[in-house]
């Protein structure tokens, strides 16, 4: 169990808009993991629809090379980077709120 200070719980209840604290605790963090997922899945989908093919098979196409454009070019390593993590977070925030 952690300690809050007053005005953290007041303002966590606040912004919930519930009284209880652990209500209210839960109530923010499920909605800020609802927010996150949708960020995530957003900009999967922009990545998806910019190279026309899933984060999988943009890994695979780098990898044998088929992508069209040189794999080690920064704006393919950017986004490739950056498409892993949206992808790798996603998974992890929706463990998340399954359990």
């Amino acid at each position: 169990m952690i300690a809050l200070t007053p005005q953290l719980g007041e303002l966590v209840t606040k912004t919930a808009q519930v009284p209880d604290l652990e209500t209210a605790v839960w109530k923010v963090l499920s909605e800020y993991l609802e927010l996150k997922t949708k960020a995530l899945q957003a900009q999967i989908a922009q990545f998806e629809q910019k190279w026309d093919v899933s984060f999988d098979g943009f890994a695979r196409k780098c990898q044998d090379n088929s992508l069209g454009v040189d794999p080690y070019s920064r704006e393919v390593e950017q986004d490739y980077w950056a498409w892993e993590q949206s992808v790798t977070l996603l998974k992890h925030y929706q463990t998340l709120e399954a359990s």
